[in-house]
């Protein structure tokens, strides 16, 4: 079996990641034998990423880097902003142990997306939320192998991501 569109396909991977001043540092690591599953074939990972994958078979291993144009593209200023205190009250009271530097929190943007935001710091100005993704504007290297794969169920390939005991992540 292969890897191709509506495979289920579980991978092992080491994720190094580059902003452009220090070089390749290590970020992510999944061991064989808590495999990342994905539908091959749903969008569930970068276009780049299932070229590198496509018809390979289990026990092969992968490299692949991925621009940050083709990942999370590009860090945006404007995707910083700054909250007032009084929105993150509920039912009158100030929500003080989510109010931490660090913390993300899963808000709505004006068109009722669900977006992350980070907090970078809370002063008398508000609350200062940075909602570029995490590794926007890094550059990603994977090096992995592929651990399994099977075909995807029906109901799989209708929702376009993988159920199971491990298999319901969104990212």
């Amino acid at each position: 079996m292969v890897v191709e569109k509506n495979k289920v396909v579980g991978i092992a991977y080491q994720l190094k990641v580059d902003d452009g001043e220090s070089g390749m540092v290590d970020f992510e690591h999944v061991p064989e034998n808590q495999p990342f599953l994905f539908l091959f074939g749903a969008g569930a990972v970068f276009p780049k990423f299932e070229e590198a994958l496509a018809g390979k078979s289990i026990g092969d291993g992968f490299s692949v880097f991925i621009d940050f144009e083709n990942a999370y593209g590009d860090y945006y200023e404007e995707r910083k902003t700054i909250i007032p205190k009084a929105n993150f009250k509920k039912d009158g009271k100030k929500q003080n142990e989510m109010l931490k530097v660090g913390a993300v929190i899963p808000m709505q943007d004006d068109k009722g997306n669900q977006i992350k935001g980070e907090i970078t710091k809370i002063d008398y100005m508000g609350v200062h939320m940075d909602f570029n993704p995490p590794l926007a504007a890094h550059d990603l290297q994977f090096d992995g192998k592929i651990i399994s794969i099977r075909d995807a169920q029906p109901e799989e390939i209708d929702h376009g991501h993988v159920h199971g005991p491990d298999g319901h992540h969104h990212h």
